[in-house]
């Protein structure tokens, strides 16, 4: 692993431009980066990562890298881009455990972190850095959020995460796992309490209905459910998987992994959502895909469709009168989450918008004072690293805020 890492970075060509640097979301120094790990400063080039990106190691696995840093690669254009997530992983992976959770002097203020997805990690490391006294407070079991509930084992190793739980500990972080704010405790008891800030960044953890009949069927399914806790379903040897995003290839192929013997992904679109990394992937796993089809209803033997025609420009030509029956012994629904309304439900003062997502602006500001979101929250299902960029913006106006009110006091 070593050689093949020193070798790919050898062949960076440390341009004056970098565009790896411009297409990647939270703008990770790439060549820097590259060049000290090459200079034997591995240690210098992990903290230079890590202080730009929390959850460099996640990011490095699993982020859309044909898009981003390697889709920009100059080296790309007419052959193979230098494959900087490996570099980048190295790094970050053998830096980790060995970085000291450095903090400011405390400032004897506290903030609460609603959520240890990506973005409550990212706020949660950002605001302990800076002196404040941090709580996160977790519905789950174990941090990680979508992370490690929402992602396959084989794309992120769940040791990862537990090596996150030890790290925000030696940051002084305190973690209240198993615990739902909107049940026994509100927001309005976190203010009580002392918080001077309120971070959400719960995610998006209601599926999205495909609203036909046959949804409530014992055999049918919803994809992040089934994600959470793939081993506790008996889903019989054929899957019918509805959604072509990488949330419906992570699970097809966690079903294949897990004994299904038969998966097809079925898309109303004439392509995948997908990104063509994870499509190649589930194809090589043995997934078969169908596209065009129209979901007219499910069954407890498979769903039914009727096929689309598309013209040319892509748009909807004609649908078919005629439906079709795919046998399968069940059905997982893949097609977008939306959150929960637990917080909003229980807390006065929070807007959503139309789609059920905390309504806030470019610092993360909601519409109560005090209360800042980011993450699926705010914008709907995205990636981590973006969740992540965004996320450091957030905890920048948490901290000018916090400020501002010892200010205030001081007057």
């Amino acid at each position: 692993m070593s050689i093949h890492v020193v070798n790919e970075a050898k062949r960076c060509l440390n341009c004056k431009r970098p565009l790896c640097k411009e297409g990647c979301p939270i703008s990770t120094p790439i060549p820097e980066m590259i060049q000290t790990f090459l200079n034997a400063e591995l240690d210098g080039a992990g903290e230079m990562i890590f202080d730009n990106n929390p959850l460099s190691i996640v990011c490095s696995l699993i982020c859309d890298h044909d898009k981003q840093c390697e889709g920009h690669c100059i080296l790309g254009k007419k052959g193979v881009p230098v494959h900087i997530s490996s570099i980048e992983h190295y790094i970050s992976d053998t830096y980790f455990d060995k970085r000291k959770a450095r903090r400011n002097p405390a400032k004897g203020k506290k903030a609460a972190v609603i959520g240890s997805g990506p973005a409550g990690i990212t706020i949660a490391i950002i605001l302990a850095k800076r002196g404040y006294d941090i709580t996160i407070f977790d519905s789950k079991e174990k941090i990680g959020g979508v992370l490690r509930y929402g992602i396959p084992e084989f794309r992120l190793p769940k040791t990862i995460l537990d090596r996150y739980h030890k790290k925000l500990m030696e940051f002084g972080i305190k973690i209240r796992p198993n615990t739902s704010i909107g049940g026994a405790l509100e927001i309005d008891d976190l203010f009580r309490d002392g918080y001077r800030a309120i971070f959400v960044g719960t995610g998006v953890w209601r599926p999205r209905k495909l609203g036909v009949k046959g949804e409530s069927f014992g055999n049918v399914h919803f994809a992040i459910d089934y994600l959470c806790n793939p081993d506790s379903y008996q889903l019989g040897e054929r899957v019918a998987v509805i959604g072509a995003g990488n949330a419906a290839m992570d699970v097809a192929r966690t079903a294949l992994r897990k004994g299904v013997k038969h998966v097809t992904v079925y898309e109303r679109s004439f392509k995948a959502a997908a990104s063509p990394r994870e499509i190649e992937y589930a194809k090589v796993d043995g997934v078969e895909f169908e596209y065009c089809k129209e979901i007219v209803e499910l069954t407890e033997t498979g769903p039914v469709f009727k096929a689309i025609e598309y013209d040319e420009n892509g748009d909807i030509a004609a649908i078919s009168d005629t439906t079709t029956h795919y046998p399968a012994d069940s059905t997982i629904v893949a097609i977008s989450q939306g959150p929960k309304n637990k917080i909003v439900s229980t807390t006065t003062g929070l807007e959503v918008n139309s789609r059920g997502l905390l309504v806030a602006n470019e610092k993360g500001q909601t519409t109560r004072e005090g209360i800042f979101a980011s993450g699926d929250v705010v914008q709907g299902a995205r990636t981590v690293v973006e969740a992540v960029a965004h996320s450091k913006v957030v905890a920048d106006a948490m901290d000018e805020y916090m400020q501002s009110l010892e200010a205030e006091q001081l007057k």
